[in-house]
């Protein structure tokens, strides 16, 4: 009898442990799916937060132009470089394919419509991402784990309004200049490597650039840098203000800054290309 009662219970219990992992396994995958939706709710919300507390007094303009100078000052070297390198590629690449069909004339056009429309913004953002956004997350993230927001919260200092909206605002100023740069860098680089390298004639080169590149371009690479830089700094400092666990906290909440400003770029690059130009979106 102990033996056929023992054996129930363990019949019952396989059940019940079918169950309970079918029940983790759900509550994980529920997790997974709604935690970018989360993500974006809580992004919306400190975006919100930001510009009621932007539009409030005091205005705090040294830490305003403090965080431009951070940001687009201290991005300078970093973005040219990147900038050279880029443009020079294009050429090699470009005046090498369309020689091919005879048309490397065409390069410089391609070549600046390329920079001012994609590869401008979304490269400038990036390097932005990977310098000045990490950055700004682990400087916020160490603040709150080492209890210095909680400091502000009890000397009557709102956080977002003292760390979140300088940045807010700088990043949405400073990245469309980085971006101009990285423009005018890359056509440079390109013209350098078309002109001097590959026997390109320059007039050429420039004539078909200002020929086929226009305001219109330009202003839409403008607008992406604008939303890429309010998104870089959103993340970074939604990340840092939420950062916990310690050192190893602040750590892991940079690399889902970094992460995720990477993937946040690359989805508003084809939105806004999609409402700009008025195609759709899908």
């Amino acid at each position: 009898m102990p033996d056929a009662a023992a054996t129930a219970s363990a019949t019952e219990e396989k059940p019940s442990k079918v169950r309970a992992a079918g029940r983790h396994a759900g509550e994980w995958l529920v997790k997974v799916l709604l935690s970018p939706f989360v993500e974006i709710g809580a992004l919306f919300k400190l975006l919100w937060e930001a510009v009621f507390w932007g539009i409030r007094p005091p205005y705090r303009a040294r830490l305003f132009i403090e965080s431009m100078e951070f940001i687009g000052v201290g991005s300078i070297f970093i973005i040219s470089l990147t900038a050279f390198f880029v443009g020079a590629v294009l050429a090699l690449q470009l005046v090498d394919g369309f020689r091919d069909f005879g048309a490397e004339s065409q390069s410089g056009a391609v070549i600046g419509l390329a920079l001012a429309r994609e590869v401008g913004p979304v490269f400038a953002a990036l390097m932005v991402t990977s310098r000045a956004g990490s950055a700004m997350t682990t400087e916020i993230g160490s603040m709150r784990v080492t209890s210095q927001i909680d400091a502000l919260v009890t000397m009557a200092v709102n956080p977002v309004q003292y760390l979140v909206v300088p940045r807010l605002l700088a990043g949405f100023v400073m990245l469309p200049v980085l971006t101009m740069l990285f423009n005018i860098v890359g056509v440079f680089g390109a013209f350098l490597v078309a002109v001097s390298l590959l026997g390109l004639d320059p007039g050429v080169f420039m004539d078909r650039l200002k020929w086929l590149v226009d305001w219109d371009d330009v202003s839409q690479g403008l607008i992406k840098a604008m939303v890429f830089g309010v998104a870089v700094t959103l993340i970074a400092c939604r990340q840092g203000l939420h950062a916990q666990g310690g050192a190893a906290g602040v750590g892991r909440a940079t690399n889902r800054a970094v992460v995720q400003s990477a993937i946040a770029i690359l989805m508003l690059d084809y939105l806004v290309t999609g409402l700009v130009l008025g195609e759709g979106l899908f």
